[in-house]
């Protein structure tokens, strides 16, 4: 009788879920949509806190692991944690320093020679019969110049208008940026510092109110989610750390300019899967094409090559092999991914399969007798 009475609520807390995801799907998307920008700050906190905790868990290892002095156990995470965002830091703005006065440079050589550009633009249309014969029609056209110069008025006010309005929004929208980081940042910080008592009191909690079977099986998907999503970003920096070298060292070889800042930014950027060094190349481009235009599609060209060998080759053999994904199911991850999450949907695409698979592997395994290996 008591089995029967769980039976009947359940099914009838189903069939009422089903009911109203039936009738109101549209409030229901747009309480998902104001609960996820309220979260937002949290989720990046979450996710900075894993990144940090990766490099910050090694850290840990080489500070006086076997220490028994409560002092040096005491200070042993906080400077793993410094460490960590020290070391990110400095990798981030070396790239920057490297890659940012180059910019700066070209757009200002561009510009330093752009009236050079107009006189000469100028000379050559005085010169031209094509031009003389243009201006000569305009002269003879009868064109009402007042009412054009009202139309252009009008417009310029709408314009200045929209763009005051679009600076303040701007502006809030920066404010608001600003504030979501730093309180991300804190977040992410105080999840780092107190890991084990708070994965603890989450354990306490499930474990008074939730079927110990439950947990078991939660304990386990997490753990190997952990181990596919660490074992990713690994795979996912030496990717980018052997494609900028490989950019740098192609540039040096063919001759093209500012090779090392380019190759860093490329390695940076292609932390995004199979399309960040395309971002980057976007930048590279600019700076070759101030000095050498032509340079600057042959570097083009060379990096759409490398991109394919890269995505083709390199990518699935590296960040395949170290989460154990056949090659062919990264490609498929990435391109499913991409389309349903755009950016974020090809960075979680990979070991979110990984995990799939790791998971579907051991219970084939566990069915068939096998031992299941780490």
């Amino acid at each position: 009788m008591q089995l029967n009475r769980k039976h009947v609520i359940r099914t009838a807390l189903i069939v009422a879920v089903f009911l109203i995801c039936l009738i109101y799907p549209a409030q229901l998307f747009a309480a998902f949509t104001a609960l996820y920008q309220v979260s937002l700050p949290l989720i990046i906190g979450g996710t900075l806190a894993y990144c940090i905790n990766l490099l910050s868990m090694r850290l840990e290892h080489i500070f006086w692991p076997h220490a028994k002095n409560k002092a040096a156990n005491a200070l042993r995470r906080p400077m793993a944690i410094l460490i960590s965002l020290l070391l990110i830091i400095l990798i981030i703005t070396g790239v920057l320093g490297l890659i940012l006065p180059q910019f700066i440079s070209a757009i200002n050589g561009f510009f330093t020679s752009l009236p050079k550009t107009i006189d000469q633009l100028n000379q050559w249309l005085k010169q031209s019969d094509q031009a003389a014969l243009l201006t000569n029609q305009l002269s003879d056209a009868q064109i009402d110049w007042t009412s054009i110069q009202k139309k252009v008025m009008r417009y310029a006010s709408s314009g200045v208008s929209g763009l005051f309005s679009s600076s303040i929004s701007l502006f809030g929208s920066l404010i608001s940026g600003v504030f979501n980081f730093v309180l991300a940042f804190i977040f992410a910080l105080y999840l780092v510092s107190g890991k084990e008592r708070i994965g603890n009191r989450l354990e306490r909690v499930g474990n008074a109110f939730l079927p110990a079977k439950f947990m078991r099986n939660c304990r386990y998907v997490l753990h190997e989610a952990n181990l596919m999503f660490s074992s990713f970003i690994i795979g996912q920096v030496l990717e980018a750390f052997i494609l900028g070298t490989l950019c740098a060292l192609g540039m040096w070889v063919f001759r093209f300019p500012n090779a090392v800042s380019i190759g860093a930014l490329i390695g940076m950027t292609a932390l995004i899967p199979m399309v960040g060094a395309f971002i980057g190349g976007t930048v590279g481009f600019v700076l070759i094409a101030v000095s050498n235009p032509l340079q600057a599609v042959l570097f083009v060209v060379y990096l759409i090559c490398l991109q394919q060998i890269e995505g083709n080759l390199i990518y699935p053999r590296v960040v395949g092999g170290s989460i154990g994904l056949p090659g062919i199911v990264v490609l498929t991850a990435i391109t499913v991914g991409s389309g349903l999450g755009g950016v974020v949907g090809m960075l979680l695409g990979v070991p979110i399969a990984a995990t799939a698979y790791r998971l579907i592997r051991n219970a084939t395994w566990r069915k068939e007798g096998k031992t299941i290996k780490d």
